[in-house]
């Protein structure tokens, strides 16, 4: 599998111990960035590492930075994207499989670099539950994608 892999200045200190589980499973990594802490604005890496998904040159994506909370918020505006926030493994293996998530973001302050492995192979190792009921919810969460804002 192939993932994008995304973190702003606030999730740097953490990319690298994602990047070594991502790779440990035996998967490829997409490096959307950022190289440093230098600062850099959040949604900016959100849409880059997203977008290697939507173009399918990427399976799925994880997103890193502060609290988890920008980037799942900036991911999930992007049509065909559905991120779920994971700092631990149950909400990350649980995104896939019941809500069909292509990504995940991960709180770089608040995720112990001990879970990260666990919450990585949970996300990666995930199916979609492709039963009559969860496809049912899953169009639904892509027809709110064609929503257009209230004037």
């Amino acid at each position: 599998m192939k993932v994008a892999l995304g973190a702003d200045h606030a999730g740097y200190p953490l990319k690298d111990a994602v990047r070594k589980a991502i790779e440990a499973l035996g998967h490829e990594v997409i490096d959307c960035g950022t190289h440093s802490c230098d600062p850099v604005d959040f949604p900016d890496i959100t849409r880059a590492t997203c977008e290697v998904v939507l173009s399918g040159a990427a399976d799925r994506a994880v997103l890193v930075c502060g609290t988890g909370q920008g980037a799942v918020m900036a991911a999930n505006k992007l049509p065909g994207v559905r991120c779920g926030l994971a700092h631990e493994p149950y909400s990350a293996h649980q995104a896939v499989e019941h809500d069909d998530a292509n990504a995940i973001a991960i709180g770089a302050w608040l995720v112990p670099h001990a879970l990260v492995p666990d919450i990585i192979r949970e996300f990666l190792d995930a199916v979609f539950d492709d039963d009559e009921e969860t496809r049912r919810r899953v169009q639904k969460l892509n027809a709110l994608d064609a929503l257009t804002p209230a004037p």
